[in-house]
């Protein structure tokens, strides 16, 4: 059985949400060790999730969107990504204790 091959894609947004978030725990907190070992998490999952991104549950929105959000959760946070084709498009990354009904 061939299994579906996905592509990644990541918006700047999410790029810079992810810096600000390192630089928050390195800089603000004064523990690089755990912005490295975040950073490494974040990756770890996005990689993990591009194998079978579609086999899990939707974010359920209040908004209406042309394209359906899901969420992994990585620590204390959430990467957001939706389904375009076979393109995984990973948008951005939001503080857990955030209202993500305001956000998402």
């Amino acid at each position: 059985m061939d299994e579906k091959h996905y592509e990644l894609r990541i918006l700047p947004l999410f790029e810079e949400k992810l810096q600000e978030t390192v630089d928050y725990i390195s800089r603000r907190l004064r523990n690089p060790i755990a912005a490295e070992a975040f950073l490494d998490a974040v990756e770890t999952a996005i990689m993990e999730r591009l194998k079978a991104p579609e086999s899990f549950e939707p974010y359920r929105s209040k908004k209406d969107r042309e394209h359906v959000y899901y969420a992994i959760p990585v620590k204390n946070y959430y990467v957001f990504y939706v389904m375009i084709g076979n393109v995984m498009e990973v948008r951005t990354l939001v503080y857990a204790r955030r209202d993500l009904t305001k956000i998402i």
